[in-house]
């Protein structure tokens, strides 16, 4: 990836960073994850369902740990719509701080899988629409959103899915739209780990992978960079979290 310099937005080519890189591989004494990972592997399991009610019992915590400033990343896209633009929030979670800034100037629907995730973003951005669904089960007519955002949530579904994804969101997008989503760093399978108390699933390719995806599916990708966790906590462990602005091709 290239470093791109955009006004108080800075990219940078990580260095031998993981899909969510510790600064250790002890045990974190602060921050979400505890525990190790495993593999998600037992086909018996329903670990969407395993994913929406993680989200419903942790939600209040993971939305006191999030930190209140949106990134600046958001900026580029920001900068690129008009206001009142439509821009649809894939895995939206609690709407901090993600959905609110975009609800500032924008029609924004937030999507997400958590009925607790849910009913905190309809109180804290009540300027906004939600809709509980899974992000692959969306059905939204064609051309309908100026911009897609998704930040921290694509790799909750399982990695064979996310070029179907890639594939429904140009078709909502209207011509010359623009996708920003955080992605992963490499190639992991399928796996669990504790999150904020409740067991997570987690699903991704590398960032090689998805820069060929997006084009296969009808994207140029103008920006990328790096995104951290998001977290006020001082203390959490480092992570890094590749992140692409895209637009549809016409």
């Amino acid at each position: 990836m290239t470093a791109v310099q955009s006004n108080q937005a800075t990219f940078r080519e990580p260095q031998g960073e993981t899909a969510r890189t510790r600064t250790s591989n002890a045990m974190p004494t602060s921050g979400p994850y505890h525990g190790g990972m495993e593999p998600a592997n037992d086909a018996r399991r329903d670990y969407r369902r395993l994913v929406a009610n993680g989200y419903d019992v942790c939600a209040p915590a993971y939305n006191a740990a999030r930190s209140l400033e949106p990134p600046a990343e958001l900026r580029p896209l920001m900068r690129r719509l008009p206001d009142g633009a439509q821009v649809l929030d894939l895995g939206c979670g609690a709407g901090v701080p993600i959905t609110r800034a975009l609800a500032a100037r924008f029609a924004v629907t937030g999507v997400d899988v958590s009925a607790g995730q849910l009913a905190l973003a309809r109180d804290q951005v009540p300027g906004a629409t939600f809709l509980q669904c899974d992000m692959m089960a969306c059905d939204f007519a064609a051309g309908s959103f100026d911009a897609v955002v998704s930040f921290y949530a694509i790799f909750h579904l399982p990695r064979e899915e996310h070029e179907r994804l890639f594939r429904k969101i140009h078709g909502w997008l209207r011509r010359g739209g623009y996708l920003l989503a955080t992605l992963a760093m490499t190639d992991e399978a399928a796996y669990t780990e504790e999150f904020f108390d409740v067991e997570m699933y987690w699903s991704n390719y590398g960032i090689d992978e998805y820069r060929a995806m997006l084009e296969r599916t009808g994207f140029d990708v103008l920006e990328s960079g790096v995104l951290h966790h998001g977290y006020d906590d001082e203390g959490a462990k480092a992570e890094q979290h590749p992140i692409v602005l895209a637009r549809r091709q016409d």
